[in-house]
């Protein structure tokens, strides 16, 4: 089976002799970037219909056109994990939605608290973001994204059977997420970060009134909001995901 190294993440069906359009930004990408040209091997994927292997079959500088030749992956499933998180600045934001997409979460759910400082979060920004993290990382799904909510809001329609994991600075000692994670059950679950400056005295109460949040410690020093996703993204795959069956 012939390799191609480039991945492109495309919204049409795919099946064999499908053709697929490209985007414009596609199309530069490949042809004007990549300086590939008619009959280059890419790999496209849907989200639906697994990963294939297609030919270039025509090429200009705004659009293009490929044929699926033969299927090289099936479609698979990701853990049923979500990730709420506070919209820090920009940049950290950026690298939450890829460490989120390469972790194998099934959905981002941004959300506001009173010290959320962060710029507009923007979901069209987040979901173009994702797609190049699915594409670079092999992976053949694309997370949900939402647009961002109120915690409290969050928290009152949350449906209690998807437990949240939520990274909480202020514990230490008894509670380390690691220990707490060898002991839970699988599932539906979430995790969740905070803001620069962490939570109130208001959410951490309500947070801790929820029957279904449990909070956990992440070592003995304070974490940037970015480096407590990924760390309690990480240890939830290594215990419950498909890290621990890999």
């Amino acid at each position: 089976m012939a390799v191609a190294k480039i991945r492109l993440c495309v919204d049409q069906p795919l099946g064999p002799g499908q053709s697929v359009a490209l985007t414009e930004g596609q199309a530069h990408y490949l042809f004007g970037v990549m300086r590939e040209g008619p009959g280059a091997r890419v790999l496209v994927f849907n989200g639906r219909d697994g990963e294939w292997l297609a030919e270039v079959t025509g090429a200009s500088r705004r659009k293009g056109t490929l044929a699926c030749l033969e299927r090289t992956r099936v479609q698979d499933g990701v853990p049923d994990l979500w990730l709420l998180f506070a919209p820090v600045k920009k940049a950290r934001t950026d690298f939450i939605v890829e460490k989120a997409v390469e972790l194998g979460v099934a959905r981002i759910l941004p959300v506001t608290t009173e010290f959320t400082s962060a710029e507009r979060f923007r979901r069209d920004k987040a979901e173009a973001h994702l797609r190049e993290a699915a594409e670079q990382c092999g992976r053949l799904s694309l997370p949900g994204v939402a647009d961002p909510v109120p915690l409290a809001r969050m928290l009152a329609g949350w449906n209690p059977a998807r437990r949240i994991l939520w990274a909480d600075e202020a514990k230490t000692g008894e509670g380390a997420a690691r220990d707490v994670l060898a002991a839970a059950a699988p599932g539906p679950w979430a995790v969740l970060v905070g803001p620069e400056g962490g939570f109130s005295a208001a959410e951490r109460d309500r947070l801790g009134a929820a029957a279904f949040v449990t909070p956990v410690a992440l070592g003995p020093r304070i974490l940037r909001a970015e480096t407590a996703a990924v760390a309690l993204l990480a240890l939830w795959q290594a215990h419950l995901g498909d890290w621990a069956a890999a």
